[in-house]
């Protein structure tokens, strides 16, 4: 069994209108958001093999708070440049290159992307996943490269203000 995490990145600033998208960085909410939600999923009991992530800012960021909740290094987080801004093939070709010894993944990432990618997994369809959201799900392969085309069951769907 594999069990995948998809996390959207916690809310971002807009304050600097002269920073790019990329460069956003959390604002306080997000701040006091992505701790509580990494601490919520980890009273799940739940084990994250990896962190992967999209290298923009509000992303690494929000990965970085769940790493130290989880007792992993923040120098641990792989970060992926196509997952900014990704589409659904994107998702499926990082999965599909999960190291097969790796049972949990994490992948933080950004809106549209991730919620049309949570909807194309399971019979669950969500309108959005709100920032700092979790989308949970597992698939019952032993190999990644399975993972697309395997049968896959929701686990559960949670967000800040839930």
């Amino acid at each position: 069994m594999k069990t995948l995490l998809l996390i959207r990145h916690a809310k971002s600033s807009w304050d600097d209108a002269a920073l790019s998208d990329f460069d956003r960085p959390l604002n306080e909410r997000g701040k006091k958001d992505a701790p509580m939600m990494a601490k919520r999923l980890s009273e799940k009991k739940i084990k994250i093999d990896a962190f992967i992530s999209s290298p923009a800012k509000r992303a690494a960021r929000t990965a970085k708070y769940f790493a130290e909740e989880f007792k992993s290094e923040k120098d641990d987080i792989l970060f992926k440049t196509e997952l900014y801004l990704a589409s659904a093939n994107v998702f499926y070709d990082i999965i599909r290159k999960a190291d097969d010894k790796l049972d949990c993944i994490a992948i933080f990432s950004h809106n549209p992307g991730i919620t049309e990618f949570a909807n194309e997994l399971t019979e669950v369809h969500i309108d959005n996943i709100p920032t700092c959201g979790i989308f949970a799900v597992k698939a019952d392969i032993k190999l990644w490269p399975d993972f697309k085309d395997a049968k896959r069951k929701f686990l559960f769907f949670d967000y800040p203000k839930s």
